[in-house]
């Protein structure tokens, strides 16, 4: 019975292939038939043919922090942390940096030195890990040793037998368990890619958890430098890719053009242009055979964000009186960047959300909330029209912004800021929980025109291709 049963599912399926067939072209009459009379029992080909894409949301927090060349200490953790707003914890830490290092002669031209990237994701690691028992746990079980760390995908087997044994459940495997591996779990946090090129760097987090439950894959990264001479690395972006599940992601951390002169926003547009141009995201011989994308725009959702460094169109007097009475709606009136939008000289489609905070530049000096200038002249202090020079931009559907805001760490003369976002994750399942794959549907059957007794099981085996070849060979008004 059961062999039949499988049989005669075998035997419907060129009727099914018809009546889908002729569904996708209304302008031929479906006509009834005994031959295409529709099975219930039919559906399960729709399932495996046909899965179905459901959307999940993550929670992605994008941050940006021009540090003004200083190394991270022990105190600033609690600064981090405030930045991080841990108490509403996302399931996906995105964080750039500018000026990790100080922009001088050894540090553009000579060789990159990883000591402060390793520094920043160690505090970054003991920041997203503390709370959970581990606080330096991540660095220590997988030291970062370079300015340039990519995450090792689970292989998909692997992935699928963690999310079985969690859903199962193994308490003697639990106690048996290393010391070792009872910590690593402890940390919530995984350092998914980290990039640096010369004071411009991205560490990419993501919790643990995830990497159980959906394939990451194609992680990489990119750099463009575009600073002095137009090659020079004190300006620039670095960019990460990654695809989770269907969807592809890419972060870019960037910092742009210095200088409030007329002009200076045509070479902050052109810094763009370039960054786009040139960032790549190449194959290589140890990529799966998932395609991904090659250039930015080739992905789902797309986030910039950094220092981009556009000022205000308003005199300095102006612009502080409207700071005082906290009107950012008519400070936003004079926004550079929001006027070469407008005008299509850069950033043509991009999203921001609204701006309801203070200036992020240029503060007095270190623990201080003074904007530096606006001081009788031979102060000595720089005189900077305060200006929203730190900035979070995204690209793509699927996104929804759901809070903009800045940090108040005094620890450099820019403020951090932060964006949390809503993101969908397009993940492909079948419509029904019950299938299972084609091979263990299709039974092993041996050809009436090719039986004997000499014949090993291999050699009998029928493929889905040559019995649907051999139903179209049957003569049409064959019923089955």
């Amino acid at each position: 019975m059961y062999k039949e049963n499988h049989i005669s599912r075998i035997r419907r399926f060129p009727n099914w292939l018809k009546r889908k067939n002729k569904r996708a072209n209304p302008s031929q009459p479906f006509e009834v038939s005994e031959g295409n009379e529709k099975h219930e029992s039919d559906d399960w080909l729709d399932d495996v043919l046909f899965p179905c894409i459901s959307t999940n949301e993550l929670r992605l927090f994008v941050g940006t922090w021009n540090v003004a060349g200083k190394s991270p200490m022990g105190s600033l953790a609690v600064d981090l942390e405030e930045w991080l707003n841990l108490k509403d914890a996302a399931d996906i830490y995105v964080l750039g940096f500018q000026e990790i290092v100080p922009l001088n002669t050894r540090t553009v031209i000579g060789a990159e030195d990883p000591t402060e990237a390793t520094n920043w994701n160690l505090l970054i690691g003991k920041a997203l890990n503390d709370k959970y028992g581990c606080p330096w746990l991540t660095p220590m079980l997988n030291p970062i040793s370079s300015d340039n760390y990519l995450y090792v995908p689970v292989p998909d087997s692997e992935r699928r037998l963690s999310v079985s044994s969690n859903i199962a459940g193994t308490p003697m495997k639990e106690r048996s368990k290393t010391q070792h591996e009872r910590l690593k779990e402890g940390s919530k946090y995984k350092l998914m890619a980290s990039k640096k090129m010369v004071g411009v760097f991205t560490s990419v987090w993501m919790k643990k958890e995830l990497l159980r439950k959906y394939c990451i894959s194609n992680v990489k990264v990119s750099s463009v430098a575009c600073g002095i001479m137009g090659y020079l690395g004190n300006k620039g972006a670095v960019s990460v890719s990654m695809s989770i599940e269907g969807t592809s992601f890419c972060f870019i951390t960037a910092h742009l053009a210095s200088g409030e002169k007329k002009g200076d926003e045509g070479r902050r547009n052109h810094q763009v242009s370039e960054i786009f141009r040139r960032t790549s995201f190449p194959r290589s011989p140890d990529d799966d055979d998932n395609p991904h994308p090659l250039t930015i725009f080739g992905h789902d959702r797309i986030f910039w964000f950094g220092d981009l460094n556009y000022r205000l169109y308003l005199e300095d007097n102006f612009a502080r009186s409207l700071i005082k009475s906290k009107d950012w709606r008519a400070l936003q009136e004079f926004d550079q960047l929001r006027r070469e939008q407008e005008n299509g000289g850069v950033f043509q489609g991009w999203k921001e959300g609204n701006i309801e905070f203070a200036p992020t530049y240029k503060y007095s000096n270190s623990n201080s909330n003074r904007y530096s200038g606006g001081l009788p002249n031979g102060s000595g202090e720089k005189q900077r029209t305060p200006a929203w020079c730190d900035r979070i931009l995204w690209y793509g559907k699927g996104v929804k912004q759901l809070s903009y805001f800045r940090g108040e760490s005094k620890f450099s003369d820019h403020r951090p800021v932060s964006a949390l976002f809503s993101t969908q994750v397009e993940v492909i399942r079948p419509n029904n929980t019950r299938v299972v794959e084609l091979h263990t549907i299709l039974p092993t059957i041996q050809p009436t025109d090719q039986t004997g007794p000499s014949r090993s099981d291999e050699q009998v085996k029928c493929t889905l291709l040559s019995l649907m070849v051999k139903d179209m060979k049957a003569s049409p008004t064959q019923t089955m």
